[in-house]
């Protein structure tokens, strides 16, 4: 007894040092960081960190533009957990084996997380022409019209599209989705009273508010965000415990050594966190975060449950 717990005693020094050794030499060669699409959120945060971070590493670091969908986790799973190849995602990476079929990678098993990056809440709006000034009104409204009111929505599994879902259940009402293959077609089809609700990016539907042609009515987030400072959010307004926001995580592949997660973590948290940097998230319709690797995987595993369970009341899958 005395001498196996010896060995594993030993064992765990091993590594340690082995890892301390690792995080010493780290990094000696570019770094690249994976990221779904081109010239969307992820792109943006990816391309302003890889301008950042070479300063605190002594690397270059390279944006690898993969296509949107499953593709960059399964190319970021199977890579060497070396941390030289990262992925930047949004909460897709985590909920896609929800609403889809063999997806080829195991979200929690398959990845270290090294930091919550940045979130983005929608706004909650409707028409001028809708007769409802709040949160309540509209729960009110669709209530007493069930199945009438549409909204508007991106791809299944899209933050838009979660938002409402998420709010039809909670408010335990009926709103039929209007899927748009060309999301921001719903801003101009909501402007004009085509359809009576959508959940959209504050960057892009606030100057509609602020013009008058739309009546913005909540923020998506837990708490009051800088990116819509002027309005309540749904769970303060008639929802309680309603969040629903767009997210962007860094991870590593899994077995990438703890020393170099948390050297990553560091250096990521210390350049997001610059005031200059934040105000260029913001500007592009992001808040930075800047969590530690336990608070991203913390959210992964409640976005989890809670879409899941969102998922097997409602039925949603991928269009």
């Amino acid at each position: 007894m005395v001498t196996t717990l010896f060995k594993a005693v030993a064992l765990s020094a091993v590594l340690i040092s082995v890892n301390t050794a690792v995080a010493q030499n780290y990094p000696t060669r570019p770094i690249r960081i994976v990221v779904p699409g081109t010239g969307g959120g992820g792109d943006f945060a990816a391309r302003l960190i890889a301008q950042g971070l070479p300063a605190a590493l002594g690397q270059q670091v390279i944006v690898d533009n993969r296509p949107v969908g499953t593709i960059p986790g399964e190319v970021v799973s199977r890579a060497a957990p070396d941390g030289y190849t990262l992925l930047l995602s949004a909460s897709t990476l985590w909920l896609a084996p929800l609403l889809q079929p063999n997806v080829p990678y195991d979200a929690e098993k398959d990845f270290a997380p090294i930091t919550l990056a940045t979130m983005s809440p929608n706004i909650l709006v409707v028409p001028q022409s809708l007769p409802v000034k709040s949160v309540k009104d509209l729960l009110a409204l669709a209530k007493a019209r069930p199945g009438e009111l549409n909204y508007g929505s991106g791809a299944a599994g899209s933050s838009n599209h979660l938002s409402a879902e998420l709010f039809k259940s909670m408010g335990k009402v009926s709103i039929v989705r209007i899927n748009y293959k060309n999301p921001s077609q719903a801003v101009t089809d909501v402007i004009s009273g085509q359809i009576q609700v959508l959940f959209y990016n504050a960057s892009t539907v606030a100057p509609h508010i602020q013009s008058g042609k739309l009546r913005g009515l909540a923020v998506t987030s837990l708490k009051p965000t800088v990116l819509a400072p002027n309005f309540p959010t749904v769970s303060d307004s008639g929802l309680s415990g309603y969040e629903a926001v767009a997210t962007f995580g860094v991870f590593a592949p899994a077995q990438t050594p703890g020393s170099i997660i948390n050297m990553l973590n560091r250096e990521f948290v210390r350049y997001l966190t610059k005031t200059d940097v934040k105000e260029k998230f913001v500007t592009a319709g992001s808040e930075v975060v800047g969590s530690t690797s336990q608070e991203l995987a913390a959210v992964l595993r409640n976005d989890i449950l809670k879409i899941g369970k969102l998922v097997k009341e409602s039925g949603l899958r991928a269009d």
